[in-house]
Parts: C-alpha cells; sequence; structure tokens
C-alpha cells in the first residue's frame, strides 16, 4: 500500500519494519541456527547485521583486518573499469580469511571467478530491493542514499561502497576446489 507520505508501507506496519533512515525492510523470519544454508539467497536481518558491522557474511564473527583494510571476496570484475573495485557498491558481506578460502573451496562457481580485495574504507550509501511503481513493473536495484526513489523500494540488502581498495592475490593462493 502506499504510505502516509508517499512511497509503500505494510499496512500493519510496526516499529521494526523500518530502519533509522526510514527505508522499508522485507519480513523474514528470525530463526538463527534453523535450517540449511540456501546459497543464492541471503536473509535480509542477517545481511543487514553483518553489512553494519563489517563481521564475516559466512560465519558472522569479525571480518579479517590488516593495515591494509577489511577482506572482501568480490567477483572478479577487474577488467569493467581502471581501479576496480574503488567506487564499487556491492551487497556483499566481508569475510574472515578461514571462511573465504573455505567458501572458495567449497562452491564451484567461486574458484577462478573470484578475487580477494583489501579494503581500506567503506561506507553504507544505500539499499537494495525490488522498487515498487504504481503502474510499472516490479525492479530490482539500487537507491543510495537521500535519493526519493528509496521511498518506493523494499528493502532486502544494505549497500556499501568501496573504495581505497588494493586486490591481494596472494590471499587466495593455494586454494583448490574438493574433488567431488
Amino acid at each position: 500500500m502506499i504510505g502516509p507520505r508517499g512511497g509503500i508501507a505494510y499496512q500493519d506496519e510496526g516499529p521494526y519494519d523500518r530502519d533509522a533512515d526510514g527505508y522499508l525492510w522485507l519480513r523474514a523470519p528470525a530463526k538463527q541456527g534453523c535450517g540449511r544454508p540456501e546459497f543464492g539467497r541471503v536473509h535480509p536481518l542477517r545481511q543487514r547485521r553483518v553489512m553494519r558491522r563489517l563481521l564475516c557474511q559466512v560465519c558472522g564473527g569479525s571480518a579479517e583486518e590488516d593495515e591494509r583494510g577489511t577482506l572482501w571476496l568480490l567477483e572478479d570484475h577487474r577488467a569493467d573499469w581502471d581501479g576496480w573495485p574503488n567506487g564499487l557498491l556491492t551487497t556483499h558481506p566481508p569475510v574472515c580469511a578461514p571462511c573465504a578460502r573455505e567458501a572458495v573451496r567449497s562452491c564451484p562457481n567461486l574458484l577462478g571467478r573470484c578475487v580477494a580485495v583489501r579494503v581500506g574504507t567503506s561506507e553504507v550509501s544505500g539499499i537494495y530491493g525490488v522498487r515498487y511503481l504504481p503502474g510499472s513493473p516490479l525492479t530490482p536495484g539500487v537507491a543510495e542514499y537521500g535519493d526519493p526513489a528509496g521511498r518506493w523500494v523494499l528493502a532486502s540488502q544494505l549497500v556499501r561502497s568501496l573504495s581505497d581498495c588494493t586486490i591481494v592475490l596472494d590471499e587466495l593462493a593455494g586454494v583448490q576446489a574438493r574433488s567431488q
């Protein structure tokens, strides 16, 4: 439904449906420790927590940090622009070193398709979700903070902008896929 100040709203909206910035969030059950991981699907509350606090997206512990910055495991798009991934907007939280190596070892989609990056500076810069506009098809996308279009997005993930990045190929050196 359309809220009193424009944008989308839940009919029975409660105090935990919006974040401190006023964005409406996708509702999801909080059953930590129950069920099995669903790769490719991200729990909105967990993603928001680990992204805001810079925790490991796999184990929820502290992300790996050193003098170069926080460790991120990103899809390898170095050919996209000079200086990649500086300026990248991402919904992927950082990782700790053991989980990064295990993820690459266990997930055949990551091996050879990702790169370890040390990020010196990152800022929460917006939300990712489905944009609802009356009379228009639903479209997923990013709304940066301050963008009035954010009132029409049902947020499911926080977005961080990355800068002061260093690609660190040695972080994943020697990691091989597990044999099936």
